[in-house]
């Protein structure tokens, strides 16, 4: 790649970011009510798994989705393992994934002794296409008796996971009808999009159950946690029975009717997400500032262009992206390299999945909008805190 394309990026981003040292990709900020909060845990001695905290962060984690109930967990890859159980996912089942996600989108699927089935994405949201997937099911699946089967594999496809990269949004009014064509239950994967809106509607709330994560890097944190929420009563009292043990209700014996999981989310962890939630405008707020610097930095940048959410979508943008013309992935790694060198911690998108040994025999379709992403794609630093250097008069 030109030196000067590579320089030419760099001078964008420091238009964003002036040299200040080493800058992280997304850093946690806990400058809220968190020690308040933690320190009212400990002194109740509710540190474990009940206690207000874990109600509180629930009921208002179910708000800002718009749905019926929220199920907190330790992590969001248990919570993604317990929605595909709940869903119905068998062992021997297909679960349709888009090749471009993190593992964790594939790895539940495997937890339930089930095959990832690899489907390709879009330019424009980065999730799946549903076009591209429903022109896909046409061509290798079959309706038995209301249920979808793959004719190559003879297995049944169960589920399908929209992920919503980055916080964009996935076309989902366009995915539930493909969906509902071919019988597929949908469990969203919107483990980066917690406060993104699609045409005004929060995501997480358009499928059977959609999945949250409160990792470290997340737009809000728990330090590790993630949630289940979704609008069926029976299938929030069937999560919560699953993920606590199985345990019966009674007032001392310990009473469980079936093999299930310890995937509670401690009160203490519950304690910060509370905190965190009640600051979350103000990290949208400066995060889609950040990212609008970001797009007016590149707007006229040739070789590269800035990532901006999908039309209707009002994205919480995560993480910032941009797109280099050239597909050929040393160009990427050398833009990659010459930022690193600057310290700015910037990264390319995931390894798609379907090029990891771990998932290479798994099932696929033409991926090859996914490939192209993944060649050109590079993730910016993102914390909100960049966005609140004082703003110049020309600003």
């Amino acid at each position: 790649m030109a030196e000067k394309l590579k320089n030419t990026i760099l001078e964008a981003v420091r238009e964003v970011i002036p040299d200040r040292g080493r800058v992280g990709l997304h850093e946690p900020e806990l400058k809220g009510n968190e020690a308040a909060y933690l320190t009212r845990c400990i002194e109740s001695n509710w540190v474990s798994y009940l206690g207000e905290y874990v109600e509180r962060f629930e009921r208002e984690l179910a708000e800002l989705t718009n749905t019926s109930h929220a199920i907190v967990m330790v992590n969001g890859t248990v919570a993604l393992h317990a929605a595909l159980l709940v869903a119905g996912v068998e062992p021997g089942d297909e679960v349709l994934v888009p090749s471009l996600t993190f593992v964790a989108s594939a790895n539940a699927v495997s937890h339930c002794q089930a095959i990832p089935h690899f489907v390709d994405s879009e330019e424009r949201t980065l999730g799946i296409n549903p076009d591209a997937l429903q022109a896909h099911l046409e061509e290798i699946a079959e309706l038995r008796d209301g249920v979808c089967y793959n004719r190559h594999t003879g297995r049944v496809i169960r589920t399908v996971i929209p992920v919503h990269i980055f916080g964009h949004p996935v076309r989902m009014k366009e995915l539930q009808q493909v969906a509902k064509n071919f019988g597929l239950v949908i469990v969203e994967d919107a483990a980066e999009s917690l406060g993104s809106k699609m045409n005004g509607r929060p995501l997480g709330g358009d499928g059977l159950m959609g999945v949250l994560s409160f990792n470290g890097n997340k737009i809000v944190t728990t330090g590790g946690g993630g949630a289940v929420v979704t609008n069926n009563k029976t299938v929030a009292a069937r999560l919560k029975h699953l993920t606590t043990t199985a345990k019966t209700a009674h007032p001392y014996a310990f009473n469980h009717d079936e093999i299930a999981y310890n995937y509670r989310m401690p009160n203490i962890n519950a304690a910060v997400g509370c905190a965190q939630l009640e600051q979350l405008d103000d990290f949208i707020a400066r995060k889609r500032k950040l990212a609008d610097r970001y797009a007016n930095a590149f707007a006229s940048l040739e070789g590269a262009q800035f990532f901006s959410e999908p039309h209707g979508a009002s994205s919480n943008y995560w993480l910032n992206a941009i797109l280099l013309d050239d597909q050929d992935i040393s160009a990427r790694n050398e833009v990659l390299e010459h930022l690193i060198e600057a310290k700015l911690q910037c990264r390319p998108v995931w390894t798609p999945m379907h090029q990891l040994p771990i998932y290479k025999s798994a099932p696929r379709a033409s991926l090859s909008v996914c490939e192209a992403i993944a060649a050109r794609l590079i993730n910016l630093p993102s914390s909100p805190f960049l966005a609140d250097r004082t703003l110049t008069s020309e600003e």
